[in-house]
C-alpha cells in the first residue's frame, strides 16, 4: 500500500443536501489539517447498477468498479460517513461494497479491503446520530478483512449541527472529530510499522 497518511474519504449518499456528505467533507478538511494526503470521493461520480449476477455475467463488470477498486486499494485509510437507512446500511453504499468485492483478474474478493484501516461515521437529524446503522457496516467491512476502528463518530441533530462554512457549531464535537481522524491515522501508521517489521 501507499503512505500510511493517505486517506480516502467518502459518504454513502449522493443526495445534494446529505448530512453525511457534509460530514465527509468536514472530515476530509480535518484530515488535511492533520497533514494527511486526502482524496475526497463522491460516489455520484461512479454510478453503478444494482448488483445482479445475471447482469454481471451478460454485460461484465462496469468500468466504474475497476476505478473504485483502484482508489480503495491505493489508500490505506478510509473514512466513511454512512447514512442510517432503517437501522442499517444505505443501499447505495452496500451496492458499492457488493460490486468492489467481486473477484476480478484473479484477485481475491477481499483484495480492496484486507489490511486497510477504516473509520466509520454517521449523522442524522435525530438523537441517534445514525449510530444504529453503523454496526451493520462494521460487520460487513470486518468480514471483508478491513480493520475497523473500535471508536466511531456520530453527529446527532445534524440538520442544525453545521455552520454555514461547513464546520460544526459544537466545538466539543469538532474536537471529537479531530481526535477520531487522528486515531485513524495513528492506527494505520502502527499497522504499517508492524508490517515492515515482519517483512524485514
Amino acid at each position: 500500500m501507499s503512505s500510511s497518511r493517505e486517506i480516502l474519504v467518502f459518504a454513502g449518499s449522493t443526495r445534494a443536501d446529505s448530512l453525511n456528505r457534509k460530514l465527509a467533507a468536514l472530515a476530509a478538511s480535518v484530515a488535511r489539517e492533520q497533514g494527511a494526503a486526502v482524496t475526497h470521493l463522491e460516489l455520484k461520480d461512479y454510478p453503478l447498477p444494482i448488483y445482479d449476477g445475471d447482469h454481471e455475467a451478460n454485460h461484465g463488470t462496469p468500468h466504474q468498479v475497476a476505478e473504485l477498486r483502484a482508489l480503495l486499494k491505493s489508500h490505506p485509510i478510509w473514512l466513511i460517513a454512512s447514512p442510517d437507512y432503517n437501522s442499517s446500511i444505505a443501499p447505495l453504499l452496500k451496492n458499492v461494497i457488493d460490486w468492489v468485492s467481486r473477484p476480478v483478474d484473479g484477485e481475491d474478493y477481499v483484495a480492496c479491503f484486507k489490511g486497510c484501516t477504516v473509520g466509520i461515521m454517521a449523522s442524522s437529524p435525530g438523537s441517534s446520530g445514525g449510530a444504529r446503522g453503523l454496526p451493520h457496516l462494521r460487520q460487513v467491512l470486518e468480514h471483508l478483512g478491513a480493520n475497523v476502528l473500535t471508536d466511531q463518530f456520530t453527529l446527532p441533530r445534524g440538520a442544525t449541527a453545521f455552520t454555514e462554512s461547513g464546520s460544526l457549531v459544537d466545538a466539543i464535537r469538532l474536537q471529537q472529530l479531530h481526535k477520531f481522524v487522528r486515531k485513524a491515522i495513528e492506527a494505520a501508521g502502527v499497522r504499517a510499522d508492524v508490517q515492515q517489521t515482519h517483512a524485514a
